[in-house]
């Protein structure tokens, strides 16, 4: 199936419905070989986005992707690249982190560096920071930009309340405004995409590039039956993402309802992975779903979700959403 895109909110930014990050995977589960084969396999099926961060193996996953980007001779104008300010990655020391001025604006110069880009598509403030003004983190956004280091700047995890404020700062002094929004997005964490942001699609216009939509792997079945050797949970420095998903007071409610879905899956002639994206993309407010793979075959195979999208039918969905609601967030 062709790639479809989509628009980026209300900006100009036309965008692969499906989208190829590195969390995770780069730098840290897989080595430059098949990064790089991950990224040429995404690329020629028409994915157009490809999403990093600084805090990502610590700075390492771009690293990779730069060094895949600048051998591959692809044009400039062909994709998008993003990075994320706030954690940090390359030092723990006061000012190292966070949203102060000096360090979106340093982390940006070092994300230009390690993916070897003369700008950024997106860039996103990663987390907010209450401890800096917002006028501070509009204003060095609105900088960059003005420079010609980012396009366009956006958000992640942050609360309706302050994607309001940002864009009232912005209204305020004349800045350019936040346009897009990463947030968390699959059958199990539903409520801040639907809800919670409604009104925000509307006025001021808000574009939502997701991640997660297999849950950190929980939609993929692979858990069912405990921990599998070389999972993404079972990963050395992901004792956090483990223990927020397998230790969930939900997390029997949602295994049980994976193990439902998967009926479905196999009804539908598809593989869970594939009917989890699926439902992700059969939403209109999200502008593309973030995939993560470690394997070509994962890839290849979470790509048929496209196809899968065109076959879920109102009541399909109902049926799905009714399996997953009572694990919901």
């Amino acid at each position: 199936m062709t790639m479809p895109y989509r628009q980026l909110g209300k900006t100009g930014i036309k965008i692969s419905a499906l989208s190829f990050g590195a969390w995770v995977t780069f730098g840290k589960q897989i080595g430059d070989p098949v990064a790089e084969k991950l990224l040429h396999t995404a690329y020629d099926a028409g994915i157009n986005f490809f999403d990093n961060a600084e805090s990502y193996a610590d700075g390492q996953a771009e690293v990779v992707m730069g060094a895949i980007l600048k051998k591959s001779g692809w044009r400039r104008s062909s994709y998008l690249v993003s990075s994320k300010v706030f954690f940090g990655g390359e030092g723990d020391r006061p000012n190292e982190d966070g949203l102060s001025r000096k360090h979106i604006v340093e982390a940006c110069h070092g994300a230009l560096r390690r993916l070897q880009v003369d700008y950024l598509d997106l860039y996103y403030c990663h987390r907010p920071d209450a401890t800096v003004p917002m006028v501070e983190k509009c204003r060095a956004m609105h900088d960059l930009i003005v420079q010609g280091k980012v396009l366009y700047w956006g958000t992640s995890e942050w609360s309706a309340a302050e994607i309001r404020e940002a864009h009232a700062v912005c209204d305020e002094l004349g800045l350019y405004h936040p346009v897009v929004e990463q947030p968390q997005y699959n059958l199990f964490h539903r409520a801040r995409v639907e809800k919670e942001y409604a009104s925000l699609y509307r006025a001021p216009g808000l574009g939502t590039t997701i991640w997660s939509p297999l849950a950190s792997g929980l939609l993929t079945g692979k858990y069912n039956a405990g921990m599998p050797e070389g999972a993404r949970l079972n990963v050395a420095g992901l004792e956090w993402l483990r223990d927020s998903v397998l230790k969930d007071p939900k997390a029997k409610k949602k295994l049980s309802a994976v193990t439902k879905l998967a009926a479905i899956a196999e009804g539908l002639g598809t593989s869970l992975p594939c009917l989890a994206i699926a439902w992700c993309l059969k939403n209109p407010r999200v502008s593309t779903v973030i995939l993560g793979a470690s394997k070509v075959e994962q890839l290849t195979e979470n790509l048929k979700s496209l196809e899968v999208a065109e076959r879920l039918t109102p009541q399909l969905v109902r049926k799905i959403e009714t399996i997953s609601g009572s694990a919901a967030d």
